[in-house]
């Protein structure tokens, strides 16, 4: 039986009924449990900011690729599921139980309703809370979900990473690299010995303050995320 075949034999069935966590072994994509799921929480993401437009469900559609014979199940179940946000929170804990060993599987799935979000054209607050709360019931790393955030919506302005040009969840060392690597790229001495005019020390001087004031910044994050955890 086909990934989209399982959604569509659970489609009449209560979809906010999620307490039940026996999930069958193999991929995902044999797994009813975790299609009856994603279909949910894609559903709910476009419930979230108040409205479900037909651009959203193209999108989950694309995402996920429902095959032709499924497809009016499939939009059975989704269409449900839409009509309130409530009972995400327990899709969202199936997938984290279900799936705890696969974190780059769960990353997918943000990936894929973050698709979904900027379906019709503007990624709201309301849906970036949501899609926020996911990933934490997904157990997923704030450093990680600000890389997923960053990959589609753009990093924000000043965003110490972005300076760095590292990961938002790199390792600390990978970090302290990039950081040496950095000010060492933009050392005086460097800018003068590629041919640069004199006046560049002063832009290389503001640039290496500006890389200092990054992994300053990284670091005392980071600490205050240790000691609140």
């Amino acid at each position: 039986m086909t990934f989209w075949r399982n959604i569509a034999s659970l489609a009449a069935r209560r979809v906010d009924d999620a307490g039940c966590l026996e999930c069958p072994p193999g991929l995902p994509g044999e797994d009813p449990a975790f299609s009856t799921a994603v279909t949910a929480l894609g559903a709910k993401l476009a419930k979230a900011d108040g409205r479900a437009s037909a651009e959203e469900f193209a999108a989950f559609a694309e995402v996920f690729q429902p095959d032709a014979g499924s497809e009016r199940d499939i939009r059975r179940l989704y269409d449900l599921a839409r009509q309130t946000t409530r009972g995400f929170e327990s899709y969202a804990r199936r997938l984290a139980k279900r799936y705890s060993g696969c974190p780059k599987l769960l990353e997918d799935v943000i990936d894929g309703l973050f698709h979904i979000a900027r379906a019709d054209g503007a990624l709201t607050t309301d849906e970036l809370d949501y899609l926020e709360q996911v990933a934490d019931l997904f157990h997923m790393s704030p450093l990680t979900f600000r890389r997923l955030k960053a990959m589609h919506m753009g990093p924000a302005a000043g965003d110490p990473y972005l300076v760095l040009q590292v990961a938002h969840d790199a390792p600390d060392e990978a970090v302290r690299l990039a950081w040496r690597e950095a000010l060492s790229e933009n050392h005086p001495d460097k800018v003068l010995g590629r041919g640069l005019p004199a006046e560049y020390v002063d832009v290389a001087n503001a640039k290496s303050a500006a890389i200092n004031a990054a992994y300053d910044l990284i670091t005392r994050e980071r600490r205050a995320m240790l000691g609140a955890v």
